[in-house]
């Protein structure tokens, strides 16, 4: 299941930042993929085993385009090249830390809770406030910013 989902996920980082580009902003390239990354989590977490890798599947579709749509959207919200390595810095380095810690956390709430709801509301909660933000970061607009080069 791991490498049909990981199969996907090239597909999908590859197709949807092409395909996001095409509009006039991304916020429905967003929303699709977030989406996709919800449902694929949710049937992963309480789907019956039989469609289990269907799935993986959609998992691996809606994370392969969030991430590559997370790095799109740095080009394409910066206007010049100072722009986007300071926010890809401060984008990366904020989303790398966080993200490491999110094994720890999920493992610690399965433990504390006894199983996986919990988390399943965490991730839900997550994927909304990810949307959201997606909604906004996805608007045809650059980031205003008055940087000084070093």
């Amino acid at each position: 299941m791991l490498s049909g989902s990981v199969i996907v996920q090239l597909l999908s980082s590859l197709s949807a930042p092409w395909l996001a580009t095409r509009g006039k902003d991304q916020r429905l390239a967003i929303v699709v993929v977030m989406l996709m990354a919800l449902a694929g989590l949710f049937g992963c977490l309480y789907a019956p085993l039989e469609g289990l890798w269907g799935w993986a599947i959609v998992l691996g579709l809606g994370q392969g385009g969030t991430f590559a749509l997370a790095l799109t959207l740095i080009v394409l919200r910066s206007k010049d090249a100072h722009v986007a390595a300071n926010l890809s810095s401060m984008a990366q380095g904020i989303g790398y830390t966080l993200a490491s810690m999110g094994p720890f956390a999920v493992g610690l709430v399965h433990d504390l809770t006894g199983g996986w709801n919990a988390v399943g509301w965490i991730f839900a909660v997550l994927g909304i406030g990810a949307i959201g933000f997606g909604l906004k970061a996805g608007r045809n607009l650059h980031v205003q910013v008055v940087s000084e080069r070093v």
